[in-house]
């Protein structure tokens, strides 16, 4: 059964103030929830309606589907809610590829940024300030787990850049078509907002513009998704390793 204190304070943790107080998050859904039971992320409770996970018997509550509906934020509940510690973020590994975000607020495309770096073997994503919070029920829900293997850093770009000793790069409509670019083993990529792009103060610390060619006809696009950007570009990184 789970209480009405218990209720309020799962429902409250949809909002990015309330994580911070608390130090907790929540994931939904069969998959999400055992790859973080899989991982280092402290479980403080899982509310199940089917006793099905490898968890601490004392942190399993069983619940009803009417009960998980109350403090489901899905339309359609998927047999579980757990309840986790927000850990602390790790030292970033400078000398290896890294992606920089500069505001970018959207949480489905951070969820997918987060399990690109995944893929692509990307440890440490750094992120902006005002970058959505990567434990947003909706950003946790898009990553599929891959937030429990990626160290995702919050902090002050132009300080992260202006200590860094590693090559910087940034995505552009005009730049070095990236296909042609000779690209290193490290460095640190920065992927801008989604409407206005990299801001005016990182721009200036870019040491070398990229760009994804555009190849329609009409040449009409604006630009592409920062998602998709980032695919492509990581992409584009790895694949020089395998060619050198």
């Amino acid at each position: 059964m789970v209480t009405k204190h218990q209720i309020k304070l799962i429902k409250s943790l949809a909002q990015k103030k309330y994580r911070q107080q608390l130090g907790l998050f929540a994931v939904e859904g069969i998959k999400g929830i055992e790859e973080f039971l899989d991982s280092d992320f402290k479980l403080q409770y899982l509310y199940t309606t089917k006793p099905i996970f490898n968890a601490p018997k004392h942190l399993i509550v069983e619940i009803t589907d009417a009960e998980l509906k109350k403090i489901s934020s899905l339309k359609n509940p998927n047999i579980a809610l757990a309840v986790f510690h927000i850990p602390k973020a790790k030292a970033i590994k400078k000398d290896e590829l890294i992606v920089a975000l500069d505001d970018v607020r959207d949480p489905g495309n951070l969820g997918t940024i987060i399990r690109l770096c995944d893929w692509y073997g990307v440890k440490d994503l750094v992120c902006s300030a005002n970058t959505v919070d990567c434990y947003n029920p909706k950003v946790v829900q898009a990553t599929m787990g891959s937030l429990t293997r990626v160290n995702i850093t919050y902090m002050n770009l132009n300080e992260f850049i202006l200590s860094s000793e590693t090559p910087v790069f940034g995505t552009f409509m005009k730049g070095e078509n990236i296909y042609n670019a000779e690209l290193p083993k490290s460095g640190i990529v920065v992927m801008g907002n989604e409407a206005n792009g990299i801001s005016d103060s990182i721009k200036k610390q870019i040491e070398r513009k990229l760009t994804i060619p555009q190849y329609g006809e009409n040449q009409k696009t604006e630009s592409l998704n920062v998602a998709n950007a980032t695919a492509i570009v990581l992409s584009e990184f790895r694949r020089r390793i395998i060619e050198t």
